[in-house]
């Protein structure tokens, strides 16, 4: 799938439909897709998925108030904007204005190195059934999921600015999870990898598909963490679902700027960590899950410093919240698709290096804890708790017994403030999930950062 004479034209004729429309801010979106999915459990086939869809929306700002048609039909475009304009114009709303940007006028591309579209479904399937193959290698995994997707797409964007953008995007990745079990114990692994690109994003995955079934099988042998308040060293993977968990979503303006609680805890000058404490989202980090060229309002993003030398000093934003706060956009605003309406999202949300390296920080942490990747959790305004992957008990400046159960808890603003120690190696991470919010999931995202040391931080588990 490229772009053509035909998407060129059906890009002209969205920009001469939304400029005919005699309102404060209108813009239209199209995308043409083509997608593949496989999903292997155990010794099944759990479900084969292949097929082409293609759909779009027209926003509208005027008096106020915003209104949104979507559409499968794109020979109903004309028609679909004149319905909208007739409803605005009986809308009075209560939004004070959009922020106006300059106008951008481009074409991006994914160059994948082996397009998906040139490999045939049989490729992609014996590939996925030598990594389940290897998922079920060992005799305590009880059953496995394998997932495989790829998506290519023609994404048009257009705005009474004069924006328009045409975007060819291929996305690919594959998931492993391995369940291990033991009597009644039970203990899942989960690996994953996707990103900007072709097949090559899917192949040499064998060592991802091996490490989750080996951890899977190691945790069945490992006893629960002993619970109690620990100076714990988080690896880059759950450094990064918190950043992104814990702080990035209490960023976001529109969950800020219509509550006062938040804008009191989100207040730009407040310290919240120390001097080499930077937490940045950057949606044009190209590769990354998170990777946009614009956001769905057209807005070019960039790196947006959330705190910056320990002090917070920026939020999320799309054209609404930026306007309604008097701040800039970031090119924050995100949609699940061409067929949804843009929110406040992030893109590759990461801690910035600091000074220290890894075996320092260890030494610090003498008696402590490293814990590594994630298995989930939950938020409630700025309190959290996560359940890392595992933990290993700290012993002579090293990583040593395995532990399992591993779960955090506490306040973000709290934590941040006890980050003693920064790693010098952040790493990002993205896969096949995906961020959710109001319904809108998964929202392709990455996350990350380098090692870092805590202070004080409570673990759940058996008593100690």
């Amino acid at each position: 799938m490229t772009i053509n004479a035909t998407s060129r034209e059906l890009l002209l004729q969205l920009q001469s439909v939304i400029s005919s429309l005699p309102c404060d801010y209108a813009e239209a979106r199209v995308a043409l897709n083509e997608s593949t999915g496989i999903a292997l459990s155990g010794d099944e086939v759990d479900s084969i998925s292949s097929g082409e869809s293609r759909g779009g929306s027209i926003r509208m700002f005027n008096r106020g108030a915003w209104s949104f048609g979507s559409f499968n039909d794109l020979s109903g475009i004309p028609a679909r904007a004149g319905a909208l304009l007739r409803r605005s114009v009986a809308l009075a709303g209560t939004a004070p204005g959009v922020f106006s940007s300059k106008p951008v006028v481009a074409q991006y591309a994914t160059r994948p190195a082996r397009p998906c579209g040139d490999v045939s479904f049989d490729e992609k399937f014996g590939l996925m059934r030598r990594y389940n193959g290897i998922l079920k290698k060992p005799s305590l995994v009880q059953t496995t999921r394998s997932m495989y997707r790829d998506s290519r797409s023609i994404r048009l964007y257009c705005n009474t600015e004069g924006t328009a953008v045409s975007y060819e995007r291929s996305f690919c990745g594959v998931s492993f999870t391995a369940i291990a079990k033991d009597g009644s114990l039970i203990q899942p692994f989960s690996e994953s990898a996707a990103g900007y690109g072709g097949f090559e994003l899917a192949q040499g995955r064998e060592e991802m598909a091996e490490r989750a079934a080996g951890m899977a099988v190691d945790l069945l042998r490992a006893e629960p963490v002993p619970g109690g308040v620990y100076d714990v060293v988080i690896d880059p993977h759950l450094a990064g679902v918190f950043i992104h968990e814990a702080f990035g979503h209490l960023s976001e303006a529109d969950f800020i700027y219509e509550n006062d609680r938040m804008k009191e805890l989100m207040a730009k000058g407040r310290r919240v960590g120390g001097e080499s404490l930077c937490i940045i989202d950057d949606g044009s980090i190209e590769g990354l899950t998170g990777y946009i060229p614009i956001d769905d309002e057209g807005i070019a993003p960039g790196p947006a410093f959330l705190v910056k030398n320990g002090v917070l000093c920026g939020h999320l934003h799309s054209r609404e919240t930026a306007y309604r706060m008097d701040e800039e956009p970031t090119g924050n605003a995100r949609a699940i698709s061409a067929m949804a309406q843009p929110i406040v999202r992030m893109t590759n949300t990461y801690i910035e290096n600091g000074p220290n390296n890894l075996d320092g920080m260890l030494d610090a942490a003498e008696g402590g804890l490293y814990v590594a990747d994630a298995l989930g959790g939950q938020t409630n305004l700025e309190m959290f708790t996560f359940t890392a992957g595992y933990g290993r008990a700290i012993k002579n400046g090293r990583p040593g017994k395995l532990y399992r159960d591993v779960m955090l808890s506490g306040n973000t603003f709290q934590t941040l403030a006890d980050i003693a120690m920064i790693g010098n190696d952040r790493a990002m991470f993205g896969g096949l999930g995906g961020c959710g919010k109001k319904g809108q999931s998964p929202l392709p995202v990455s996350f990350g950062g380098p090692h870092i040391l805590v202070k004080n931080v409570l673990i759940g588990g058996r008593g100690r």
